[in-house]
């Protein structure tokens, strides 16, 4: 190892990044990583490579020393820089600990046990089209998990201490041996708690934990989309060790309307008309989620033609500000004609025949 150039062992450049180092590692130990290659001595041994290049390298003040004189410099002149399997693990037990789940690194360190917040919970709520038009407060229920108040998260019963685990002495960590290093991980005799609790409460088992069913009013603001996320503070699961609870989040999924579209901020209506309507014009009221709108069909409307009514479509959450009411004419053909009507549209049709009128525009399709 000695003659090779620890640049090349992690395949990156001599003037690469703290950062583009550290990642060449995580690459190379979760490939190489004795764990995942039991029946591989090769792969130790490339990750044996990978841990030396990276004690040096992910340091700056050996990365200095080994850029000047090399791998030789980091050995004489009685500096601190040896390569003892301890000395090598202890640069990057922080890498090893997100990728193995070991904690406290290498050296020895102590599971954190102090307060630590509660883990976020998500939830989707499905809402109508007017609903999320007009907003609403609707209630919704949680199950989430949080400290037993019979024993206030301790997991034993009142009147009862836990005691110091025996097997980790009460550190919540013991050392375990992984090939050719040594490192610390978490105690299984207490899980990392550091005591062992020797009268379970009775509301709880033992866990400190409980589980619950809470309802929550939560508002859906007007003109919240199909997607998007509302965050309650405080309503996610219970913190422990005294640590402040996490948050809800609630994603909105807007339930298709028979009626109305959305379109970006502004709302459509599909409006049917007849012909005499749509050709000689007329005044309609129609029925929008916020009550009766009067709208003005203008003479020889044609179908497809779009009307708008403005600031009368979906607000902007929290904003003053709101898109329009769009109305497109949709002509309709009748199904049935009674006798009268079909003199009538005989007579119309003579009279268009009569001004050589076309029936259509544009040029026939074979």
């Amino acid at each position: 190892m000695a003659k090779k150039d620890y640049y090349q062992v992690l395949g990156v450049s001599r003037d690469a990044k703290a950062e583009d180092i550290k990642k060449a590692y995580r690459k190379l130990a979760m490939q190489h990583h004795p764990d995942r290659n039991r029946d591989n001595p090769e792969a130790e041994e490339k990750f044996k490579e990978a841990s030396e290049a990276y004690s040096v390298l992910g340091n700056s003040e050996k990365r200095q020393v080994y850029d000047r004189y090399g791998v030789e410099g980091l050995r004489g002149g009685g500096s601190d820089f040896g390569f003892s399997a301890e000395s090598i693990f202890s640069d990057f037990g922080d890498i090893l600990g997100d990728m193995f789940g070991f904690s406290g690194g290498v050296s020895g360190g102590r599971q954190r046990r102090g307060p630590r917040k509660g883990g976020d919970l998500g939830l989707e709520v499905e809402l109508t089209l007017q609903e999320s038009f007009l907003g609403v407060e609707k209630e919704v229920e949680v199950e989430r998990e949080r400290n037993c108040d019979a024993c206030d998260g301790s997991g034993s019963e009142p009147g009862h201490d836990a005691e110091t685990c025996r097997k980790c002495g009460g550190s919540g960590n013991v050392r375990v041996s992984q090939g050719f290093f040594s490192m610390a991980t978490t105690c299984p005799g207490c899980r990392g708690n550091g005591k062992v609790v020797s009268h379970p409460c009775r509301k709880c088992h033992g866990h400190g934990r409980v589980r619950e069913n809470k309802r929550i009013k939560v508002s859906f603001p007007a003109g919240i989309d199909d997607g998007n996320r509302l965050r309650v503070s405080g309503e996610g699961e219970g913190g422990r060790q005294g640590g402040a609870p996490g948050d809800l989040y609630i994603s909105a999924r807007i339930r298709p309307d028979k009626r109305f579209q959305r379109h970006g901020q502004d709302l459509l209506l599909q409006l049917p008309v007849s012909f005499s309507q749509a050709a000689l014009g007329d005044q309609v009221t129609i029925q929008t989620f916020e009550g009766a709108e009067k709208i003005k069909i203008p003479p020889a409307a044609q179908n497809g033609q779009i009307l708008k009514i403005k600031n009368k479509g979906f607000h902007q959450v929290n904003r003053w500000s709101r898109g329009d009411l769009l109305v497109q004419v949709r002509v309709q053909t009748p199904r049935s004609l009674s006798r009268q009507e079909t003199e009538l549209f005989k007579k119309l049709r003579e009279l268009e025949a009569g001004k050589g009128q076309p029936l259509f525009d544009g040029d026939l399709v074979n």
